[in-house]
Formats: C-alpha cells, structure tokens, sequence
C-alpha cells in the first residue's frame, strides 16, 4: 500500500492556508521591518499628525514620529511577550497533565484540586495585580498570564494524557518492563504533540489580546517603546482630534493576528478540516471574567 501526502493547503483550506501567510509575512516583518525603518522613537514634532508622503507611507503619530517604523517595531514586542506565554505554560501544563495522569490517584486530586484555585482568577487581572506590585514591564506580565493559563492546558491535556494512558500500547509497554519516564517521553508525548500544537497557536492569539490590554492600561510595555498596545492608548488623543490612523492601524494589526492564530488553531485542531480530531477547542476558550 502506497502512502499518501495531503499538502497542508488541502488539510487546511483557504482560509487555514490565507491564515498561516499571513503569520508567517508578520513574522518576517518583525524580524527585518525594524532595520529597514527609521528610528520609532525619532520626534519631529512639527511633523504631528502628518499625512503620509515620501519615506514615510503610514504617516506620522502625535509626537512626529514615524507610524510605519513604530508598528514594525512594536510588532516584536506584540509576537515575543505571546510567543513566552504560551512556550512557558505550555511547558508547564503539559508536565502537570502527563504527571496527574500517568500516577493518578492522590496526586491527580491534588492537582485538579490547585487547578480548581488558580481558575478562580482571570489571568488579565492577575497581570495587571503582578505588574502594580512589581512593577510595570513586559515581565511580569508574562510571568502572571503564564500561570493563569496553565490550569485551562493542563486540564484540557490531562483529558487527553488519560486516553493516552488507558490504551494498550502503554500497557504492552509496561509489560516489556519499559520505564514510566522512557513512556511519557518516547510514546505518550509525542501522540500529543498534534493537540499541544493546536492548543499553542490558540493560545497565542489569546495570549496576544491580553498583553495588549495590560499594556493599553499602561502596566505592560512602557513608552516611549513601541507596542501595538501602547499605541493604541497613545492614539486615543489622536482619535478626539480626528486623527485615528495609529490606534486604527495597531488595533487592526491585533485584530488581523488574532483572527489568523484562531483559524490556523482550528485547523490544526480539525485535522483534515472535515471532523473535530480535537473537539475541546472549538468549544474551550481561556476565561478573563468570572465565567470560563
């Protein structure tokens, strides 16, 4: 029997396929845009609110600095801070969900128990309490969205991990007097990989919403340094005078990049695209109020 390759454009459809380009086309910007551009922080203030012209397609924001320049800039900040959230509770959530599952009994009360607790606070408000004790800063607010997401992966990979658990492969494993470490690693984990990497990409959108909304408020990256966050706080001054260009333009780059990490999320998660091969994404989403 002959092995058949589907190319990822036909697992994943249009849309799916429109979504990853345009990820991978901000990734590059992010990564050559800013030593193409002029300095983001550069000021001419007699430039305030210029049209855009020569060398400077986007225009200017309140304080004469280049528009363009500042969202090339600001978009590494807005990918890096996602990319450590998701990278750190990932780590994390999977280590708790293959322990529960793999030893059971008490431990795995234990944990669904301190997962019960931490679900108890939003992970945006958790942010926003790290960074006013320790200050404001691109840190802390990674670190206290890293914990509050970990619950909603571990439980989500701890479903999963059982499955794994029950089925015979680990059992005829076992038998062949296999360790349980030398399991997790060489068989269990890699079988959740395609869920991990679903979940990831979801996460990141998520993750990319709320560092933006910790900076809006001024407790994640801090001016003059460029942040799509900052900017759109910083171009609320610029909407009341009717000049909405920068918080338009860093508003729609979030939004564009969050819509395009869901889909590529959903369709990893769907597989083929035609079945939920992961059903819990498409109902589960990461809770910032009281409800999850």
């Amino acid at each position: 029997m002959t092995a058949v390759t589907v190319p990822l454009g036909s697992r994943w459809g249009p849309l799916g396929t429109t979504a990853a380009v345009v990820i991978v086309a901000a990734v590059a910007l992010s990564l050559l845009g800013p030593a193409l551009s002029a300095d983001p922080n550069a000021s001419d203030f007699a430039s305030a609110y210029a049209a855009p012209g020569a060398g400077h397609p986007l225009g200017y924001d309140g304080q004469g600095r280049d528009l363009l320049a500042r969202l090339l800039t600001g978009s590494r900040t807005s990918l890096l801070g996602p990319l450590w959230v998701v990278a750190l509770s990932m780590a994390a959530g999977t280590i708790i969900a293959i322990a529960a599952a793999w030893v059971g009994g008490w431990l795995d009360s234990v944990v669904s128990a301190a997962l019960d607790v931490v679900f108890a606070f939003p992970g945006v408000l958790l942010a926003m309490l790290v960074a006013a004790v320790f200050g404001p800063g691109l840190s802390a607010a990674v670190l206290a969205l890293s914990v509050a997401y970990v619950p909603y992966i571990a439980r989500l990979l701890r479903s999963a991990a059982l499955a794994e658990r029950r089925k015979a492969y680990v059992q005829a494993l076992e038998v062949q007097g296999l360790g349980a470490m030398a399991i997790c690693l060489r068989h269990l984990v890699p079988n959740l990989i395609p869920l991990i990497a679903a979940q990831a990409t979801l996460f990141f959108g998520y993750a990319m919403v709320d560092l933006a909304i910790v900076s809006y408020f001024g407790l994640g990256v801090q001016p003059p340094d460029a942040d799509w966050g900052v900017m759109v706080a910083g171009g609320q001054s610029g909407v009341l005078q009717g000049y909405p260009a920068e918080s338009l333009l860093a508003g729609g780059c979030i939004v564009v990049l969050v819509v395009a990490f869901n889909v590529l999320g959903e369709r990893l998660s769907d597989g083929s695209g035609q079945g939920g091969t992961f059903g819990p994404s498409r109902w589960w989403r990461p809770r910032r109020g009281g409800a999850a």
